[in-house]
Parts: structure tokens; C-alpha cells; sequence
């Protein structure tokens, strides 16, 4: 369905003038219609969080079958940078797990919390900073989708609408990734699973980071439906 078909079905006749007009601004439709579909749920978006992408989708799927593969059962979940909360809502609609998510943004955890109830999934949604992340509870499945882009990229010209502290990072794009590493590699149940979603030139460097907080880990580099290199999954055993 085109843009322009979504506005038609989802915005009342008396302002798809103005939500067209929007478009012509590169304006993202999501924001115009207020959610999205993603992994079988209505997610509500706003200028507060991410739009969910099918990237992420993929995410979701890959990690639900590893979980599997690794005989992880009724996980202890986080996620990191929950944003609009898609991820744990998908997760937590699809497996027998309980799941923590947490992201800077008040706003943004406002938005989750939200989906979690139009949904009807129970998720512990907290306003908390990764920096400041400090626990004595175990996880067997850590996610993340964390700000990944360099801040001299070229992107598509709609993310400007998108929150920025959502999409760009510092350290040539890998800053989160070696944050949240060294933050949770004492926070892992024996037999676990943290998955990844990365720019597509940061595999290597993101595995060389993984070997350093968590030199006996399994790391599995994936593509996504592009054939980028799109995902990271590292683990206590071969997957």
C-alpha cells in the first residue's frame, strides 16, 4: 500500500489535504497515521520514538528461533532502548517470558507503555539510562536496537523527523554497543542470547568488541532481507 493509500484508509477526508501536503516534505506517513504494524501488533508512534522498521522485524523472528535453539525457556528479557516498545511487545506476545525494557526517554517509555496496553501484554517498562545501568538480576536473553548510525552518514531524509538520540551514535557508530557489553557482561544466566541489530560495515568491529568483554562467547553475524549485514547474535553456546 502506497503512502498516499495508507492516508486515504487511515486519516479522515476532512484532513488528508494536509496530511498529503506533509508528504510532500518527506514527512514520515507513520507519524501522519499514528502507528504502524509490526510482528502482528498495532504499535502507536509518534515523534517521540523510532518508526519500526522490517529490519527489526526480522530481529524479533531470528531471536524467538534462537531462543528456541538454545533450549532457553520462560527467558528473563531485557531490552535496551525500548522505544516505542515493539520489540518486547512482539516478544512478549510470542514466547512464555517475562521482560524488562528500559530507555532514556520518558516520553518514549509514555508511547510503550501505551502499546503494552493496546496490545494487552505485560511488560515492566522503566526510565532508566544505559550508563547508569546497574543490577544484581540475571538475564538469559538480552536485545537491542541501539543508535548505530555515524553522525557523518547520509540518510534518508525523513529521519530528521525521527529522534535523533535514537539513530546516531558516537565512536564511528559503535559507542552503545561497547557500552551495553561491558554494562551487562556480569548480568548473563549461564546459557544466554544477546541480540543485536547493527549497521551494515559494523560487524567486525562489534565482534572484536564482543571478544573483549566476552571472550568465550559464540558470535553469528546475519544479513537482513537485503543482504546487508543486519544482526548479531552472541551466545553461551553454538547456535
Amino acid at each position: 500500500m502506497t503512502d498516499e493509500e495508507l492516508i486515504k484508509k487511515y486519516v479522515s477526508k476532512e484532513k488528508q489535504k494536509v496530511a498529503l501536503e506533509k508528504l510532500t516534505s518527506s514527512y514520515p506517513v507513520q507519524y501522519i497515521i499514528g502507528n504502524v504494524e509490526f510482528y502482528d501488533s498495532i504499535i502507536k508512534v509518534n515523534e517521540d520514538v523510532l518508526i519500526p522498521r522490517f529490519e527489526t522485524e526480522y530481529l524479533v523472528d531470528k531471536t524467538i528461533k534462537y531462543i528456541t535453539k538454545l533450549n532457553i525457556t520462560n527467558p528473563n528479557i531485557l531490552e535496551i532502548g525500548t522505544g516505542s516498545g515493539c520489540i518486547a511487545i512482539a516478544l512478549k506476545k510470542h514466547l512464555n517470558c517475562n521482560i524488562e525494557a528500559i530507555d532514556i526517554s520518558d516520553k518514549a517509555i509514555k508511547i510503550a507503555k501505551e502499546n503494552a496496553t493496546i496490545n494487552n501484554v505485560n511488560i515492566n517498562f522503566t526510565i532508566k539510562d544505559i550508563h547508569e545501568f546497574n543490577t544484581n538480576k540475571k538475564y538469559d536473553v538480552i536485545i537491542s536496537n541501539p543508535p548505530y548510525v555515524p553522525f557523518n552518514s547520509k540518510v534518508d531524509e525523513k529521519i530528521k523527523y525521527e529522534p535523533n538520540n535514537a539513530i546516531y551514535a558516537k565512536d564511528n557508530g559503535l559507542y552503545f554497543y561497547d557500552l551495553i557489553l561491558k554494562k551487562i557482561k556480569n548480568s548473563l544466566n549461564t546459557n544466554y542470547l544477546i541480540a543485536f541489530e547493527i549497521g551494515d560495515k559494523e560487524g567486525q568491529d562489534i565482534t572484536n568488541i564482543v571478544k573483549k568483554y566476552l571472550p568465550n562467547a559464540y558470535v553469528l553475524l546475519e544479513k537482513d532481507y537485503n543482504n546487508y549485514d543486519r544482526y548479531i547474535f552472541i551466545s553461551s553456546k553454538k547456535i
